[in-house]
């Protein structure tokens, strides 16, 4: 089956959290040079007719290109991701581990992007199931869209 792009608007959600702030930095406590948690989100203007949400955190900035540090999808709609806990179906990440993988940067200040999806359904898809594999089946199912970009560099 092909996938083809659609440019469709998406409502926007707004993400936040509590221990940082969009563009500054991610406390060490949501790193690996802390307990490797991650962090606590906030999302407001979720649809009505969401179903389910989905969240991706990605560095775009890793030597070797995009590096993905978390895949979950079917978190029942919530208002708030909680600190260190697995609010759904954990996929494969780039360190091929099924759960968070905090900041880790081997030089510079990297841009870690949380991004929140809402969906119009569940997925159904095994838990070997990658960002690309994620994003290939969400895509015609995204009814809205929002993210926080947090920096972190290594001491």
């Amino acid at each position: 089956m092909k996938h083809e792009i659609i440019d469709v608007q998406y409502k926007p959600l707004e993400v936040t959290s509590t221990a940082f702030r969009h563009n500054d930095l991610i406390p060490s406590l949501y790193t690996c040079d802390g307990q490797n948690i991650n962090p606590p989100l906030t999302i407001a203007h979720i649809p009505l007719e969401a179903r389910s949400l989905a969240l991706i955190v990605d560095d775009p900035d890793a030597p070797g290109g995009m590096w993905v540090h978390w895949v979950v999808w079917n978190i029942p709609i919530t208002h708030e991701i909680v600190e260190n806990k697995v609010p759904g179906i954990e996929g494969i990440n780039d360190s091929s581990r099924n759960h968070y993988s905090g900041p880790c940067p081997p030089s510079g200040t990297h841009r870690y992007f949380f991004k929140v999806y809402a969906l119009d359904t569940i997925l159904e898809l095994p838990a070997s199931t990658t960002k690309t594999s994620l994003e290939q089946t969400m895509q015609s199912h995204i009814l809205g869209f929002g993210e926080i970009i947090g920096l972190y560099k290594r001491k």
